[in-house]
């Protein structure tokens, strides 16, 4: 058996270059297979502004992946029993890979992570193309497709099943192989904690940023950073989560969330709505009510019980901690493992 990897292009400033060198050598000691990348090759990505990759790019690096797939099909070194995995489950791709499996009659199986579709209202694809036929049938066609869909939360397979008919025995709750992030961060624990806190997302509506903004100029006393208003290598972001003590988020779009797991593994505390995959990750102790922020609006009613959420936060900072590391457990064991994942590829041989 080999598992082939097609996996995300590497965009430096998104978890998919760090998957890129981990990801294969994770899945190869943890199922003792051999493990193939299906690359796209090195086509610049500096993603779509506010997108999480680069909307015309993505598709160049796929038609790359496509021809190498082809090229092992054609050569033969595809066989019954191989593994396809697919990074990112949004890649057309898979049903020209289904197309050559079935007509050559080679019994390989398929798994599919799934990151955001249309199916998602706040989603670039829920936003601006909504649920047109083509996307819609799409999306059912590349499930459809897949032996084994991957999702990371519940929160993400209950809003995917409101709008397609699927096959219950083809989802999987899996979390996301982020195992690596332990040793990454390791050296930027223990850091001397400043009065910093972090807006660590895409600056795009469904993260509201507008909404951070606001809070700045209400909180003279601490030091409120926008990420990628700023221009920071990994290093440089690293750096600040490990002297932040709050991570902020007001978002409207968030199957999984990695900066607040990050986050929580420097000792910095998330401070997230009781909402979307937060509502079955976090603890109570790190949630708001979500109407505080549901918009601009509802944010600026509350505005005065978010900003004594903060104070509360620095001023107990250490309190906070205590919990902080039962939180980290919960988050690594249930939904920053790749274990279950590694589980159902190796024992579908």
């Amino acid at each position: 058996m080999t598992i082939y990897v097609v996996d995300l292009e590497a965009v430096d400033t998104r978890y998919t270059r760090e998957w890129k060198a981990y990801l294969p050598k994770q899945i190869r000691s943890q199922t003792k297979k051999s493990v193939i990348t299906i690359s796209g090759g090195e086509v610049p990505q500096t993603a779509t502004p506010g997108a999480f990759l680069n909307f015309a790019g993505t598709n160049n690096y796929k038609s790359q992946q496509m021809l190498e797939i082809s090229r092992e099909f054609a050569a033969g070194n595809i066989k019954d029993g191989d593994y396809f995995l697919y990074t990112d489950a949004w890649n057309p791709t898979v049903l020209q890979l289904k197309y050559m499996a079935e007509l050559l009659g080679v019994k390989i199986k398929i798994g599919g992570m799934w990151h955001a579709g249309s199916y998602d209202p706040a989603d670039f694809l829920g936003r601006l193309i909504g649920d047109k036929p083509w996307v819609r049938n799409t999306e059912q066609a590349m499930f459809d497709a897949y032996d084994h869909n991957f999702f990371a939360s519940q929160f993400h397979i209950d809003l995917f099943c409101k709008s397609f008919k699927v096959q219950k025995n083809k989802i999987y709750q899996v979390g996301w192989p982020m195992e690596y992030l332990e040793n990454v961060l390791d050296s930027y624990q223990n850091m001397s904690k400043k009065n910093i806190i972090l807006f660590p997302h895409r600056l795009a509506p469904e993260k509201q940023p507008e909404i951070f903004r606001d809070l700045k100029e209400h909180l003279p006393k601490y030091e409120c950073i926008i990420c990628q208003e700023q221009t920071l290598s990994k290093n440089d972001y690293h750096n600040l989560l490990g002297e932040a003590k709050i991570v902020f988020s007001a978002n409207l779009q968030e199957t999984l969330g990695i900066s607040w797991y990050e986050g929580a593994l420097v000792d910095t505390i998330p401070m997230v709505p009781d909402r979307l995959s937060y509502k079955e990750m976090a603890m109570k102790e790190f949630k708001y009510p979500s109407s505080w922020t549901e918009n601009i609006d509802s944010y600026r009613k509350n505005k005065d019980k978010i900003i004594d959420r903060i104070h509360d936060y620095i001023r107990n900072y250490k309190d906070y901690t205590v919990k902080l590391k039962k939180q980290q457990y919960l988050l690594k064991n249930n939904y920053f493992s790749g274990k279950k994942l590694y589980e159902v590829i190796a024992s579908d041989q």
